[in-house]
């Protein structure tokens, strides 16, 4: 990984982590995309005994699979210390089962889990690669985990994602204040050059309503996702291009508000035929026996 990934990654993990206490009372798309990858688990009728949650932030959806799956040990995988924090604080002590001993919370990258080849039954990421400027070797690593009959369940933005805000700032300069999301087709391609089986795509479109786009922004600051940039340090936006990209947004007026389009990638794969094998250049991959003897320090 080049250096402006590196950074590109410390800048998400700090974002994130910053929002780490406010993100529970303001995801609500994300809860909701976690729910609707929960229910895709659950029509698959398979019974996997150990998962892998990654990205799971505040363990929203690793609180839901260790529910569903109560046989299952549950690893909860997130770039930002204080989400997993956060998670680990909200599983309730009234499940024996699942605290401390079916659930294990990790802070690692995407592209190095700390996860033995051909360990993982179930792979879920909600609403994570779209932070992966290298959703590839993301994928190649999901392919290397996952057992040769586990499956990948994953959810990821999608181009159209804020467009509203998108175009009214296009109209007032020429400066990237929106992050660009991945294209369903590329993601697709991406997955069978990781060597992933049978990869099914669909979109689903999610429409939320504010009073102003100041109540936006303040909800995506909530939750670690305003606009991270890599490349050159971008400036102060003035006052008048701010105003001017307010205007703008107007135009998406609608009785209920000012609205905020995100488009939302669902994708379905199996692991490979072909099991991968574990790297040979200096990494250190921990078995998932080690794993569950890691303690999490509140």
């Amino acid at each position: 990984m080049d250096l402006t990934n590196a950074l590109y990654h410390r800048l998400i993990a700090h974002s994130f982590g910053r929002a780490a206490h406010t993100y529970e009372q303001f995801a609500h798309l994300q809860k909701q995309v976690s729910d609707q990858l929960l229910e895709r688990s659950l029509e698959l009728k398979i019974q996997p005994t150990v998962i892998a949650d990654i990205g799971a932030g505040s363990g929203h959806l690793t609180r839901s699979l260790s529910r569903h799956y109560p046989q299952a040990q549950v690893y909860a995988i997130d770039i930002a210390l204080p989400m997993l924090q956060v998670a680990r604080q909200q599983v309730p002590w009234s499940f024996p089962l699942i605290r401390p001993r079916r659930q294990h919370f990790i802070t690692a990258n995407a592209t190095q889990l700390p996860l033995a080849s051909n360990s993982i039954d179930l792979l879920v990421s909600s609403l994570m690669l779209q932070w992966c400027p290298d959703f590839a070797d993301v994928f190649a690593e999901f392919a290397r985990v996952l057992k040769p009959d586990g499956v990948l369940l994953f959810s990821t933005l999608g181009l159209d994602t804020l467009k509203e805000l998108r175009q009214s700032w296009a109209t007032v300069d020429d400066t990237n204040h929106v992050n660009q999301f991945i294209d369903m087709h590329i993601l697709g391609d991406a997955l069978l050059r990781a060597g992933l089986h049978n990869p099914v795509m669909d979109i689903d479109w999610h429409r939320y309503f504010y009073a102003d786009v100041f109540t936006l922004m303040r909800e995506l600051k909530a939750i670690g996702a305003q606009t991270v940039l890599t490349g050159k340090r971008q400036g102060l936006t003035g006052k008048n291009k701010f105003n001017a990209m307010l205007a703008q947004y107007e135009q998406f007026r609608t009785p209920q508000g000012l609205t905020a389009t995100y488009e939302v990638v669902y994708g379905h794969a199996s692991g490979c035929k072909t099991p991968k094998s574990q790297p040979s250049h200096g990494e250190v991959r921990i078995p998932i026996s080690q794993i569950q003897r890691i303690k999490t320090t509140k």
